[in-house]
């Protein structure tokens, strides 16, 4: 269980975030306060009230930054984006939940639980999702947008885009402290800090050594962040003049060589996949790349689904590679055998909350699977409703910057806004292995998706806060008081 200096960290953060706002710039503010929070503040703790989500590390720093935004600083944010695609998939993100908490009122009952009535069989299950639970998992997709919102509107100008991949480096070059002693002494510094581990610690065995995993969810997940930050450093490398080209060049070096002691191989594979992509290749180049990138992992399904991919293939070279990694994989597969053939059974809408869209041992109720990628767990828990809202609202940036650079012969594109889609898409593809899903994914796709719209129109790059028929504006004027400039 956590401790009480666990649950005392997420308290004090909007106060951290108040502080933020009051002494750095509104863009700095918004990317310290949702990037320290997820990496500062403990996984697993959260304050669980009746008929609102919980609040843990991701929703605390998320809703700090958006309200301390609009009501603090009277920043307004506007809700919808300006293409009709990216409007109806934030109503189908939000709303699309609903039909899947209306179609599982039903319970699912094992026979014999470890809550079983043993007079009365079939007593002990999952329950059912009822109207209480409505109100609760629409407020979550909204909490979830709100780095979205913040970053299209704020961050998607060269300064801001600019400002993420900065804050990257600079919390990539502090992080790899703490991971560093990690891999040098074992991850303990969750369990001394906030009084317990936040994972399976045999996982974080390996070769041998350990990975870190400092204060995120998994190993894993530390070790993409150092990829982002990889990646973003080969962005700064190119883009920033000496003395400081040197500086982030050394930055990145310093940082791959993080990665590999990491022991996470396929993280390792993503950084020698796009660093040289980021340093070398052009901007047009680098937006194609993501662009494949994104729709392969938007389809994925369809191609699981259908059998086009080459498992059996994939598995054997695996195995002639390492067969220890190759057994990791092939349990990843038979997982998601299982959960598809389950998410089969209510496609459209899956089986909401509560692993339900888990497969149990029907007598006993033990669970037979575990979910791995992200792209899994959205699809049987909230079925291809779900999954196209998700999915799509981070491709639809990626799409759009894309045709922007097709339009205008990559003019006018910031380097920075590519490196930012890069970084996005390498993210959507490491979400087919892994849940690494979390607030500063949605900051990067909504500031590159604020940056397409810029492009599409550049008067001032200013976007009005409510122009006709825009929808509505939190914090912003009523309608008829004119426009302002947002930044």
């Amino acid at each position: 269980m956590p401790n009480t200096f666990a649950y005392l960290m997420l308290l004090i953060w909007p106060v951290v975030c108040l502080v933020l706002f009051r002494r750095l710039s509104l863009e700095r503010a918004i990317i310290w306060s949702i990037l320290g929070g997820y990496l500062l503040l403990p996984p697993r703790a959260s304050f669980d009230l009746p008929l609102v989500p919980a609040l843990d590390k991701f929703s605390i720093a998320s809703l700090s930054a958006f309200f301390i935004c609009v009501a603090v600083m009277k920043k307004p944010v506007r809700l919808w984006p300006d293409s009709t695609a990216g409007r109806a998939l934030i109503a189908l993100f939000v709303l699309g939940v609903v039909p899947t908490v209306l179609t599982n009122g039903d319970p699912i009952l094992f026979r014999y639980g470890p809550n079983a009535d043993p007079l009365h069989p079939g007593t002990d299950g999952i329950p059912g999702m009822t109207i209480r639970d409505l109100l609760s998992v629409v407020a979550q997709r909204g909490i979830v947008l709100l780095p979205f919102l913040l970053a299209r509107q704020y961050l998607s100008t060269e300064r801001g885009l600019r400002e993420i991949l900065v804050a990257l480096v600079l919390a990539g070059l502090a992080y790899s402290v703490p991971a560093l002693i990690e891999i040098r002494l074992s991850p303990q510094l969750n369990t001394w800090i906030y009084g317990f581990f936040q994972h399976e610690f045999s996982q974080m065995i390996r070769d041998g050594g350990f990975r870190p995993i400092v204060f995120l969810p998994h190993a894993l997940w530390l070790a993409f962040f150092l990829v982002a930050t990889i990646l973003s450093a080969a962005a700064m490398t190119r883009s920033t003049p000496e003395p400081d080209r040197s500086r982030y060049m050394l930055a990145m070096i310093y940082l791959a060589g993080v990665l590999f002691l990491s022991k996470s191989l396929a993280a390792q594979l993503y950084a020698a996949a796009f660093a040289p992509l980021v340093l070398f290749a052009s901007p047009r180049m680098q937006v194609r790349v993501a662009l494949v990138l994104a729709l392969i992992a938007v389809i994925y399904p369809i191609l699981r689904n259908g059998g086009l991919i080459p498992t059996e293939r994939i598995l054997q070279q695996a195995l002639d590679f390492d067969p220890s990694r190759a057994q990791s994989l092939a349990y990843r597969w038979t997982n998601e055998d299982l959960l598809l053939a389950r998410a089969d059974e209510r496609p459209w809408f899956g089986w909401g909350s509560w692993g339900r869209n888990l497969v149990y041992d029907p007598e006993t109720g033990q669970r037979l699977t575990v979910p791995d990628g992200r792209w899994i767990i959205v699809f049987g828990a909230w079925g291809w409703t779900g999954y196209v809202a998700e999915m799509g609202l981070l491709a639809l940036p990626i799409v759009l910057i894309a045709r922007r650079a097709r339009s205008a012969r990559g003019g006018g594109i910031s380097r920075h806004a590519v490196a930012v889609a890069v970084i996005l898409a390498a993210n959507m593809v490491d979400m087919l292995l892994n849940a690494t899903l979390v607030p500063f994914t949605w900051l990067c796709a909504g500031a590159v998706l604020g940056h397409a719209e810029r492009l599409r129109n550049p008067v001032g790059h200013d976007i009005p806060d409510h122009p006709p028929g825009e929808g509505p504006v939190i914090g912003g004027p009523p309608p008829g008081k004119g426009r302002r400039t947002v930044l």
